[in-house]
């Protein structure tokens, strides 16, 4: 039981690692997207839109790995306040706690004399009963010491890759913003199905349904920032 329980632990870290990078990406990516077709259709400023979206990358960085980091930190008191009161409760209401254990295996099946067994092998080991309650009656996952910076550190740099990806067709077209923000769109797009392929491919799910859906709701986010540019941009001021 020990063991399927560590597994079950490494496999909530690389799934957390993997939402983190796939919202930093994401997030960044679209934001800075949203921005660049904004500026694309209100002005024809291409230093402006660089000094924007530059800004964007560096403030959304900072603010989503923050945000990552003090979820994740919350996330951790919450799960070593409630080990500390599953603690007290195994210590003082044992036949309470026997009761939930058996409530629990029950509903997976077990009945008869297997039940009373595996209940009895599970309630003789203190540690191994500790971890089953946090999952499986609390539905608790453990967060590690050092789970927080390492979600910080991974949506910062997710967040500033996918911050990158918008802005790299401006850098090869001069001054002309049509071509720079079709070329935006296009590479964004593609990162996008990317992102999402890949997050299909380390879970589970159609690859290219995933990275359509996540090209799709990416980009119909960004033309939201290129709507808000037109019509601001058409405004007299």
């Amino acid at each position: 039981m020990g063991g399927k329980l560590s597994i079950l632990s490494e496999q909530h870290a690389r799934r957390t690692l993997l939402s983190d990078f796939i919202l930093g990406s994401q997030d960044g990516l679209v934001n800075v997207l949203g921005i660049i077709l904004g500026l694309s259709a209100a002005t024809q400023n291409i230093r402006l839109i660089f000094v924007a979206t530059l800004a964007a990358l560096g403030a959304e960085s900072m603010s989503m790995g923050a945000v990552a980091y003090t979820s994740t930190a919350s996330r951790r008191r919450l799960y070593l306040r409630e080990t500390e009161r599953e603690k007290g409760e195994m210590r003082d209401l044992p036949g309470q706690e026997r009761h939930e254990v058996l409530q629990i295996l029950k509903g997976w099946g077990y009945g008869g004399e297997e039940l009373e067994d595996v209940v009895s092998r599970i309630v003789a080991n203190p540690k191994a009963m500790l971890e089953f309650m946090m999952s499986y009656e609390l539905e608790l996952a453990p967060v590690g010491e050092k789970e927080a910076r390492n979600s910080f550190l991974t949506v910062l740099a997710s967040t500033f890759v996918g911050s990158v990806v918008p802005i790299i067709p401006f850098l090869f077209v001069g001054g002309n913003i049509m071509a720079g923000a079709i070329g935006a769109v296009v590479i964004s797009g593609l990162a996008l199905f990317l992102i999402g392929w890949f997050g299909a491919k380390a879970t589970t799910g159609s690859l290219w349904k995933n990275g359509l859906q996540m090209a799709a709701i990416g980009l119909a986010a960004g033309f939201a920032g290129f709507l808000i540019g037109h019509f601001l941009g058409a405004t007299p001021g």
